[in-house]
This record gives structure tokens, sequence and C-alpha cells, in this order.
């Protein structure tokens, strides 16, 4: 029988509405939290417009603590971590409010355990090393960084490999107090264990899903598309410095080679909050779209659905909504090999230009090729990515850790009424 559990859930951003990667995942896990479970939820707000959603949250949980954060005042009050020999990531996210709510919470409600999505958000975990921690790192953020520093000059080059180093020490601590950790993909959770051995037995791939009933062709929803245009499709979030550069060099690299042969192939970017970098790429080639109500029709009426990332890790939920639409999609072969899929069957994979420009111009040249690629794709988002499959794997540690601390004494289990560090 399950135990229902008092769950201390912290998460980097507010989990809804699901509109880009990481909130996909976090309102999932959310959602099953707080189904099964008592959830008081502390998180940010980095985007005014979540605040109208703070309701639909409110309803979900015993209490919650938004705060808002203010991106560009926390980046410069991040610094100060280099001073204090700390990762900026860790400062960015300090809060002394946060941490005496998760304090006053903890003792108040005694939590039974906490989940914490994002590293970064461990630092108010740690303060209460009594209340058994489980981490969802997603991705290992210390080697984003590492890659981020290869593709800048210095002194960002030697920023960002600072943040990495950084990052990494506060990673492997994290992962020592916690119960267990998890990552999006078994590659990202190998690529931690080479990175923490000492961890390595606590370490375990969760994978992404999708909602494949939402996301699913229907024959009357409309095309947003011109009537004589081939369309191409790339989605996220437009203020995310890897789909920036991806739909930039994608621009530059391949388009130009598609309408060579396709003159009336458009690339329409389908995203919120675009760079003044992505709203310079529009013209007669690129359509970028900004927020729009529902981003289905756009993926269902593409020709092909693009996700040329050259600098992002492991599942990518866009990969799997297009797929799950029922669309041939071409993508970085770094994400397809962080999925159980078959290369060339349910999703294309390409590294170079000339990959992209190849298989896209004959997937265009065969439509029942094309047609056979969005059906198997969707075969298999809805054979292996089904949420609610995957998240039974934190279901099942979060009852192991529960029945280990029922198994304490009680002096054992009593909460540390400090704060986070402020």
């Amino acid at each position: 029988m399950m135990a229902v559990a008092r769950i201390l859930f912290l998460a980097h951003r507010l989990p809804y509405p699901p509109n880009k990667g990481d909130k996909v995942r976090s309102y999932h896990l959310l959602r099953h939290l707080a189904e099964r479970h008592q959830v008081h939820l502390g998180t940010f707000v980095d985007d005014p417009d979540d605040l109208q959603h703070l309701p639909t949250v409110q309803r979900w949980c015993a209490s919650v603590h938004a705060e808002q954060l203010h991106p560009r005042l926390a980046r410069l009050a991040s610094l100060r971590g280099l001073a204090t020999g700390e990762a900026l990531t860790e400062v960015y996210y300090r809060s002394p409010r946060l941490a005496r709510w998760v304090a006053q919470t903890v003792a108040r409600e005694r939590i039974d355990a906490t989940v914490v999505f994002s590293s970064s958000m461990a630092q108010y975990a740690q303060a209460h090393p009594a209340v058994p921690m489980l981490v969802d790192f997603v991705d290992v953020d210390s080697a984003k960084w590492a890659d981020y520093a290869h593709q800048h000059p210095w002194p960002l080059s030697w920023l960002y490999a600072r943040e990495g180093r950084m990052l990494l020490a506060c990673e492997r601590r994290v992962a020592a107090q916690g119960r267990r950790s998890f990552f999006a993909t078994e590659k990202e959770a190998a690529l931690f264990r080479s990175l923490a051995p000492e961890v390595a037995e606590s370490v375990e791939g969760m994978d992404n899903g999708v909602d494949a009933e939402y996301f699913a062709p229907e024959p009357g929803r409309a095309s947003p598309f011109a009537t004589n245009e081939v369309p191409l499709v790339f989605t996220g979030a437009m203020d995310y410095w890897p789909n920036v550069d991806a739909v930039s060099w994608f621009a530059a690299a391949v388009l130009p080679q598609l309408r060579a042969v396709h003159p009336q192939l458009r690339l329409h970017i389908v995203g919120r909050s675009p760079t003044p970098a992505v709203l310079a790429l529009a013209g007669d080639a690129v359509v970028v779209t900004g927020t729009v109500p529902d981003v289905r029709p756009y993926l269902q009426h593409a020709a092909a659905v693009v996700a040329p990332l050259r600098l992002a890790r492991g599942i990518q939920n866009k990969i799997l909504e297009a797929m799950a639409m029922g669309r041939p999609v071409v993508a970085a072969e770094t994400c397809v090999s962080a999925m159980r899929v078959v290369p060339g069957q349910d999703v294309v994979p390409a590294r170079e230009a000339a990959d992209y420009v190849r298989e896209l111009l004959a997937l265009l040249a065969d439509a029942p090729r094309a047609s056979a690629l969005g059906e198997a794709g969707r075969r298999c988002v809805v054979q292996g990515y089904a949420w609610p499959a995957h998240l039974q794997t934190l279901e099942r540690h979060l009852q192991h850790t529960l029945k280990a601390q029922a198994s304490l004494p009680l002096a054992a289990m009593a909460p540390n009424p400090a704060g986070a560090r402020a």
C-alpha cells in the first residue's frame, strides 16, 4: 500500500504553465506528487506572465511560496560567487525569504521528504539534513557550462569554464547528500557517474515523457501556413541560448541551400520571448511568431520539424512533441542518441549542415516516406514515452525513502530549525 507523505517540492521556476522544456518536466512531477501526497511548493517566478497561473498551482498544493525573481538583478547578485568561491548559478537562486519559508514549513508541517528539481534549489534542502532528499538534476548542468566555454572567446570562456568547475563541485555535494539522483536520460546519468564516481550507485535515468493524447494530430485542425509555402518548424523558448544558436546556425548554414531547391520553403520559429538576434532573422525565408496560443497547428501542418541543437543535452521535449504529432523530425545526432529510438525510422539524426540539407530534401521529395516516418515516430512516443510509467521511478524511490525514515528513532528525524545560508 502506498504511503501518503508530506512533501516539500523545490523548483527553480514555477512549474506551470508547461510551456518550455524544464517546466514540462517539473509540471508533470508536481502533478504526480500532488495527486498522491500533500505537497508544499517553494519556487521562483521569473516571468511576470506566470503570476496569473499561481491560483491554479495553489489549488494543487497544500501551500505555495512563489517568489518573484528579476533575472537582471539576480545575474548581478550572482557575481558575489566570484568572491565566495561558489557557482554563480547557486547564488543566482539564493533567497533569505525562501530559506525562512522552507525552515518554517519543515518545522510546522513535519515534512517527510524533499523532492528537488534542479541542483540550484538543493541548497534549501541541504540546510535540513534530517529530511531525506531526492534530486532531479534533469541534465548535468556543469557539463553545459563547460560546453559553452568552448563556444565563446575570453573572458566569457574563462567565466563559463569556472562555472562548470564550481557547479560540478556543487552537484557532487548535492548528490552525496541526496538519497537518489535522477537525470533525464541514461546517457546523462552515465556522464554524471563518470564525473562523480563516489555517488554512482545512487544515480539513475528517468526519461522525459510526452502527453500523447494532447499532442495528437486532428483532421479538423486548421493550418496556420500559407497554401503556397513549404513550412519547416522549430519550436522552443526563444530566449534560451541553445535554441537561439540552433535557429541562427540553421538559418545561415542550411536554409539557403534548401531554398535553392524549394524557393517556397520557410522556417517558422515558434516560441515565446524571441531575442533581438532571433527577431533579426525574420524575412522572406524566416517567420518568427513569438508566443502562440497553441503550438499544435504549427507542428501538425509542418512539412518537417527540425531540431538542430548544437549545445543542448538530453531528451528534448520539442522532439517528443513533434513525433507525437506524427510529423517527420530531423534532429541533432546528439539529441537522437539520447533517445530510445531507431534512427532513420522514428526520427532522422543529422550532424553537419550537409546532413540536414540531404535529409530534408529527401523527405520533401518522398511524401510516403515522410508520412511513414511521422507515423513511426508517434508509435515510438506512445509506446515508450508516457509520463506515468517514467514517474513511477520517482514514486518507487520515494516510497523506499519513507519506509526507511519510518524505521529511524524519533530523535534522528527531528527537524533542523535553522534556515539555509543567506
